[in-house]
Formats: C-alpha cells, sequence, structure tokens
C-alpha cells in the first residue's frame, strides 16, 4: 500500500493539506504572470507509488511528490507529512527571518496579523514565497526551508511546537513524527518558535491582581505599601500606597500580623496564622431561595457577618531592598464545618452525659448502718462520656450492698450496656447472694450484651451483726479500707479478669469494717495517668486517704483536690465512700442487739417468745409493736425448728428506724411463702410473716445454713 496515499486519509492530514491549498491558491492567483505550476517538473522528477517508504521524501526538500490525496502540493517544500505530520522545522534564526520576509511589503503575501488567514513561509532570503519556481536553487541538501503554519498551529503551547517528546517520538509543531521518519533527522528542519501564552506576560502585580485571594506588598522597616490586590481591597477598603502599614492598614493591627512581618523581615522565614476572623465591611439580606418563610418571620438569610483567613507572610529581598508579601486565603467554609462538627460532638456528648447521669442513683439510699456519700465527674469536653457507675443497695436485715464499676469505651454505647449492667446488679442483689456468685452471673450477662464491651466492676456486701466487708472483684482497681487506727488496707486479693470474658470462677474474699471504719471504692479514672504507673496511682490515693477526714462527703470533696480532678479531666471519675460511724452518747441507745442460741426441742419455741418479749419491752417499743414483734418470732422459730437443723439462733436488731428479726440455722434449704389449704395443718408461718412485717426475706449464710428475716418500720419513721 502507498504510504502516502494512506497517511493523507487521516483527519489531521486533511486538514494541513486544505491549509497548503488555501496558499497555494493565493500564491498562483498574485504570481500567475511569472509562475507556473512546479508540480511533476523535470528538473524534480515525481515519485511513484513504489512502496518504498524513502521515496515519499525528497532528500533535498525542494522535489515535487505526487499528491495521493488529488489537492495540489506546493514545489520545493514537500514535508513529509505522510508519515505522521509534518515535521519540517528550520534554525530558530532562520525561521525569524523567514518570518519577517513573509511580512514584507509584497501585497501578494497573505496578511499574518489575520488569525485565520493561513500564510506562506519565506525562503532564508526573503526573497520569494514557497511554492514559487526557483531560478537557480543552491544545493538542496543544504537549503532550508520555513516550514508553513497554520492557524491552529500557533494558539498550541510552545513546549509542544518545539518538538516535546512524546511515546512515538518527538512532537512538531503540527503533531507527532510517524515511526518511519524518526531517523531521517539529518534531512528534516525545525518548526518556528510559537509565541508564548498571556499569563506568561503578566507582570506579578498583574499576576496577583487576577487572584481572588487576598494579597498585599509591604516593604522597608514600616512596612510601606507597595501593592494590593482588588480582593484585599474588597475586604478592607482601599489602601494609599507608599503609606505605613501600621497607620493605613489598621487591620494588620488588629489582626496581630504586625509583629509577625518584623520577624519574617530579619529572618527571611515565611510565617502562618491560622484561621484568623475578619469581620465583614457590611452586612445584607439576601433572598432566600429555600422556600417561603414560615408565618411571622421575616423572609430572607443573612450573609456572613465575619470571614476567616489563614495568613502566610513571606519575605521578599531585592539587591537595595526588602519586603513582606502577605497573602489570606479564606478558610470559611472549613472553619464552619468545624464549628458544627464541634457542635455536633457537644450534642452528643451532652446526650451521652444525660444518659449516664439518668442511669445513675439519683438519690442514694441511707443505710441504717452505713453513711454513704458518692460523686461522679464526666471527662472534659474533649473527652467522651464513659460507662462509669456506682449504686448502693440495701439488702434488709441491716445488711447492704455497695456497687462500682466502668464499662470499657466511651460515649452512648457505653452509656447503655452501663445501664444494662447496673440494672442486672440491682435485680441479682435481692436474691441476697454471696458477692462472687452476682459477679458471676453478671460476667455472662455482660458477654451476652456485647462480645466486644468488656467492664470491670467491685460487689461489696457489709453486715454489721458481723462487722465486715465482704467483696469480690472483676478485674477492678482495689478497695480501700482505712480502720479507727488510720490504717489503710488495700484489697489486692480475691480479683479476677473483667466481666464478659467467661471462663473464671470469681471468689469472695472479707475486710473488717468495724465502727469508725471508712472504706473507697472508685474507678480508674481517679488514679490512671498517662505518665504514671497505676501502681502509682493506688499509692498516692493511699497516702491522701490517710489524712483524709470527716462525713463521706467531705472524704470525696478532698480525695479528688488531693489527686488533681478538675473539670477538664481527661476520663470519667466515680467515686464512692462509705463510713460505719462509731456511735456514742444518746446516740448510741438507738442501736442495740440481743442474741438467743436456740437449744432443746419443742421448748425452745416458748423460750425465745419470752425473750424477744422481754427485749422489746427493755427497748421501749409499743405495745403493738411489741405484740407483732413476739408473733414474727414464734412463726420464724417454730419454721425453723420444724425444716431446719442446728446450729439455730435468734437475733434481735433495733436501729434508729427499724426493728429486725432473724432466725439462722444450717439446713441451706430457703423456704418460700405459698398458699395453704383449708386442711393444711402448716405452711402458713412465711405467709403470717410476710403479712404483719414491713419486709422479709431469706438468704444462704457463707459457713453453710441459711438465715431468715424480717423488718418492722418504727413508728415516725
Amino acid at each position: 500500500m502507498n504510504f502516502t496515499r494512506w497517511s493523507a486519509r487521516l483527519p489531521g492530514t486533511q486538514r494541513r493539506t486544505a491549509a497548503r491549498a488555501a496558499i497555494r491558491a493565493r500564491a498562483r492567483s498574485s504570481d500567475s504572470a511569472e509562475t507556473t505550476d512546479t508540480t511533476g517538473t523535470a528538473d524534480t522528477p515525481s515519485d511513484t507509488d513504489t512502496g518504498n517508504p524513502d521515496a515519499d521524501r525528497d532528500p533535498g526538500g525542494a522535489g515535487g511528490s505526487t499528491d495521493t490525496g488529488n489537492s495540489p502540493v506546493t514545489g520545493g517544500s514537500t514535508a513529509p507529512e505522510n508519515a505522521g505530520g509534518e515535521h519540517a522545522t528550520s534554525d530558530p534564526a532562520d525561521g525569524a527571518e523567514g518570518a519577517a520576509g513573509a511580512e514584507g511589503p509584497d501585497a501578494s503575501l497573505p496578511d499574518r496579523s489575520d488569525p485565520g488567514m493561513p500564510y506562506a513561509g519565506t525562503d532564508p532570503e526573503g526573497a520569494r514565497t514557497v511554492g514559487a519556481p526557483r531560478e537557480a536553487a543552491p544545493d538542496r541538501r543544504t537549503d532550508t526551508v520555513t516550514a508553513p503554519t497554520v492557524p491552529g498551529a500557533r494558539s498550541r503551547p510552545a513546549a509542544e511546537a518545539a518538538g516535546r517528546e512524546g511515546p512515538d517520538g518527538p512532537a512538531t509543531a503540527y503533531g507527532r513524527r510517524g515511526a518511519a521518519d524518526t531517523g531521517a533527522a539529518a534531512g528534516t528542519v525545525r518548526a518556528a518558535q510559537q509565541p508564548a501564552h498571556a499569563i506568561d506576560s503578566l507582570p506579578i502585580h498583574a499576576l496577583l491582581g487576577q487572584v481572588p485571594a487576598l494579597a498585599a506588598v509591604v516593604h522597608g522597616a514600616e512596612h510601606r505599601i507597595a501593592f494590593v490586590n482588588e480582593a484585599y481591597v474588597n475586604a478592607f477598603g482601599p489602601r494609599p500606597l507608599g503609606a505605613p502599614a501600621r497607620e493605613a492598614m489598621p487591620e494588620l493591627v488588629e489582626l496581630g500580623l504586625l509583629p509577625l512581618m518584623d520577624q519574617v523581615r530579619r529572618s527571611g522565614t515565611p510565617r502562618t496564622v491560622k484561621s484568623r476572623r475578619v469581620p465583614k465591611r457590611r452586612t445584607e439580606t439576601v433572598p432566600d431561595r429555600r422556600g417561603p418563610a414560615p408565618a411571622g418571620t421575616t423572609p430572607g438569610r443573612r450573609r456572613r457577618t465575619a470571614h476567616y483567613y489563614t495568613f502566610t507572610c513571606t519575605p521578599i529581598t531585592t539587591s537595595g531592598d526588602s519586603g513582606v508579601l502577605i497573602f489570606a486565603a479564606e478558610v470559611t467554609d472549613q472553619v464552619e464545618a468545624l464549628e458544627r462538627l464541634r457542635a455536633s460532638e457537644r450534642r452528643q456528648r451532652e446526650a451521652a452525659v444525660t444518659l449516664q447521669r439518668s442511669l445513675l442513683p439519683q438519690e442514694l439510699e441511707q443505710p441504717d448502718d452505713l453513711r454513704v456519700a458518692a460523686t461522679y465527674l464526666p471527662g472534659g469536653t474533649d473527652a467522651a462520656v464513659g460507662g462509669d457507675w456506682y449504686d448502693v443497695i440495701t439488702l434488709g436485715a441491716g445488711r447492704t450492698a455497695l456497687v462500682i464499676g466502668d464499662v470499657m469505651g466511651r460515649g452512648v454505647r457505653a452509656a447503655a450496656v452501663m445501664g444494662q449492667l447496673r440494672t442486672a446488679v440491682r435485680a441479682y442483689a435481692r436474691l441476697d447472694l454471696p458477692p462472687h456468685e452476682v459477679l458471676q452471673l453478671l460476667d455472662g450477662l455482660a458477654a451476652e450484651i456485647d462480645a466486644n464491651q468488656i467492664a470491670t466492676c467491685v460487689y461489696a456486701v457489709h453486715d454489721p451483726n458481723e462487722g465486715c466487708l465482704a467483696y469480690a472483684s472483676a478485674g477492678h482497681v482495689p478497695i480501700l479500707v482505712r480502720d479507727p487506727e488510720g490504717t489503710v488496707r488495700v484489697a489486692t486479693e480475691h480479683t479476677g479478669p473483667p466481666l464478659g470474658t467467661g471462663g473464671w470462677l470469681h471468689t469472695s474474699g472479707s475486710l473488717p469494717l468495724p465502727p469508725g471504719a471508712t472504706a473507697v471504692l472508685y474507678t480508674d479514672g481517679l488514679i490512671e495517668r498517662r505518665d504514671a504507673d497505676i501502681d502509682e496511682g493506688v499509692t498516692a490515693l493511699e497516702q491522701a486517704f490517710v489524712g483524709a477526714s470527716g462525713s463521706p462527703d467531705i472524704i470525696c470533696d478532698r480525695l479528688l483536690r488531693a489527686l488533681g480532678i478538675s473539670e477538664d479531666h481527661d476520663d470519667d471519675v466515680a467515686l464512692l465512700v462509705c463510713q460505719h460511724p462509731e456511735r456514742t452518747g444518746q446516740d448510741a441507745e438507738l442501736f442495740h442487739n440481743a442474741t438467743l442460741d436456740l437449744l432443746g426441742g419443742t421448748e425452745a419455741a416458748p423460750r425465745a417468745r419470752a425473750f424477744a418479749s422481754g427485749v422489746l419491752a427493755s427497748w421501749r417499743f409499743p405495745a403493738e409493736l411489741r405484740d407483732l414483734g413476739v408473733l414474727a418470732t414464734s412463726e420464724l422459730v417454730a419454721n425453723s425448728l420444724q425444716h431446719g437443723v442446728p446450729p439455730m439462733r435468734l437475733r434481735l436488731r433495733r436501729t434508729d428506724r427499724r426493728l429486725i428479726i432473724e432466725v439462722t440455722d444450717g439446713d441451706e434449704h430457703l423456704p418460700r411463702r405459698r398458699r395453704a389449704e383449708p386442711a393444711d395443718e402448716s405452711g402458713r408461718g412465711i405467709s403470717i410473716v410476710a403479712t404483719i412485717a414491713t419486709s422479709w426475706g431469706c438468704r444462704r449464710t457463707p459457713g453453710g445454713g441459711k438465715s431468715v428475716w424480717c423488718e418492722f418500720v418504727l413508728p415516725g419513721c
């Protein structure tokens, strides 16, 4: 296939062929008296379609070639467009000289100032146009001919016009060289340099004037104004050139940029200040296109009353002076987006805090034998709310459960899990189980709530009859107990893994808590610091606890201050202080204990009734309360004698608010209330006790056996 004929079909080739045809037509019309068509002349033999690629190129650049596209070609310059694009170029100097000749006084030449008019190039002497017959042609191997250009080539980047390298070879002013042309560099000429873009000729001030960002240039020690662009004028108003910045640019003083500009000028190092607020010069109301305004409101919305800019001061140094370029990029959208994000985070935090506080006890139960105080402090504004909680549960018979825990994690999710665990603890506590059994149930529940959510917890029970604090811990920080002499004990034993891990059997331990002793339960936020080991925090709390005296409320405040807990603390803090007060004087007369061992057989019941009647009379209870107390004692003792095993004991206890009757025996079977049939001779004792008493209950004792009890609230309490 003839390569020349195939290349003529390409779109770029057809456009160039049409352009050259127009050039030749104008040339023939102006020189018809003295020129003839040189296509196929005798001195330049025509190339025929021989299949040889070299036949399509004239080594001298002046020979004619057969135009397979049925369009005339110019004689004397046959750059090989059939190889993928016209690549005939000339030396830059020759190209400039040729261009000058083309713009000479010859009226027959096209006007190069017309962007839509193609024009012909000239030879190096500028004496004739390309396409005119040669009188005496020089050596064609050394003659350089300027390639004709077309209007589309003028607007191309200079880099492309100069021959940018591409994947298919070096680029020319009209395109890229074909594979057949890349080896014939000796017989080609370079295209003339194309004019640069308009933006390349802009001076620096004009260039900054086109930038929508704020820009200003000052110079000298007084930072005299050398230039301000239109955006700066729109933001701050016009500024007189040559005036000192301190006097003519008060906005820079308000923004605190003058000291920064002095530093930049002296050090030669750019400096940046971020998100400076710039008030708008005026505020206008614009129509609101989002829909009609609600009734009773003013239509339209307000423009932004202030914008935010990030200012960059860059040093400018010349041979005789130095200055500063002030460039301000607007960041209002980013600042407003950040404010919206922070507002959303604040709302989420407030929701989590509200949920957290609503799930905590609104009012602590106050047992008869303990004084209790608790506090909860959420983390600072930069910290999400955690899952810390505490609770105080009265179990009956003077016993009290103390609970504190911490759900790992932050936010509403942690608070929700905490609420579920706290509710479950209260339900399990009503079963009056030992501490380790309560934690065992919580462990399974935590795994069901969320397998990936773990929690730590301490469950402790205070028994005033025993004068001790039974506890079990699931990965929580240890309890601290201070005895009446001021010695602090740390409960480091009987600690298992956190709740939710599963596969662990928890155990219970005991700490003495006699009258005058105080116990502290807390979460890790009180003692944990990022730069210190947690054991150091426990030691610091122990030292602070030694000197913290007073009521539980005062002890809470002193411990928080001693450990540096403030409103911007980085973690939640829950603190629970319980105190077993030592009562003296008239207060001591309101608390009494009386115990009777039930020995023998059936005679133990009347002996217990007589004991209860005498004790209640000595405590000066009203007659009605004495009768009810004696009846309850008789039923509980009879139930124990019938269904229990020795050892059996009757205990009467009074506080300032209630009377407690408790019977213990060695059998672990717990009684339950049931409805007796009319013909039954037994099964009514527990029902009678539940009817006449304020509350009743039963539990298993640590050493084996059970305890059945009932309470009567004293009149006026």
